[in-house]
């Protein structure tokens, strides 16, 4: 398998291109690294390819926050510039003014 550049970077707002959620990326992973369990849970004629980045995020829809591991091709940047109310985003992330996500430094003792 061949890796590709991730399109998408941590921090990013993104959303599911068919699916009602969006979410942070805090993760990436050049390709696929979840279980082949997860992978064949997916309906087969929507089953992404492993060839290709895949994303962890906290995301969040109308209903509820969870995490999210999902395949770059499925994944549109999220332009509306609303915050995330996932309870994680604060503890890994700093939001600007502008709205933009940013990894909290680590601190050394």
């Amino acid at each position: 398998m061949k890796s590709r550049t991730a399109k998408f970077g941590i921090g990013q707002v993104v959303r599911h291109r068919k699916y009602p959620f969006r979410g942070v990326i805090y993760d990436v992973d050049p390709v696929f690294a979840n279980t082949e369990e997860w992978w064949q849970a997916i309906p087969e004629e929507v089953r992404p390819n492993k060839d290709q980045p895949f994303y962890h995020l906290f995301a969040e829809n109308a209903e509820t926050e969870y995490v999210a591991y999902v395949s770059e091709q499925n994944l549109l940047l999220d332009t509306s510039g609303d915050p995330l109310r996932h309870p994680q985003v604060e503890e890994v992330f700093i939001r600007s003014p502008e709205g933009a996500y940013q990894v909290k430094s680590a601190r050394l003792n």
